[in-house]
């Protein structure tokens, strides 16, 4: 079974700055992807930033240059520095982490209880 627990969650004035942590634990042999997913209300769960094994990135185009997603393979964290916050950056933030139980054993795809973020104006 894969855990994955996210903090850092709150609530801060537009253009403050964030930072939110995720840990993943279990039984893990390896970790594919990580990212964070965040939904705002009446709206669906999107895409807000992700990172492979080997360190490669990807953001909404919403978020570029103000978010910044890193991770340590060894600890199993992954991280999101939210910069220049906006309203519209308020939505509950999950985190998500895909990968394998064994070298050739099933595959996981695992998601947090997520975190609040709320950005006021």
């Amino acid at each position: 079974q894969v855990q994955v627990v996210e903090s850092g969650g709150g609530l801060v004035q537009a253009g403050g700055s964030l930072r939110l942590s995720c840990a993943v634990s279990g039984i893990i042999y390896s970790i594919y992807g990580m990212g964070w997913y965040r939904q705002a209300p009446g709206k669906q769960r999107e895409l807000v930033a992700s990172v492979t094994s080997g360190g490669s990135t990807n953001y909404a185009d919403s978020v570029k240059d103000r978010f910044t997603i890193s991770r340590d393979n060894v600890l199993n964290t992954v991280n999101l520095q939210m910069n220049s916050l906006k309203p519209e950056d308020t939505a509950v933030y999950y985190c998500n982490a895909q990968g394998r139980i064994a070298p050739a054993g099933s595959q996981y795809d695992s998601w947090g209880q997520g975190t609040q973020v709320t950005v006021s104006s």
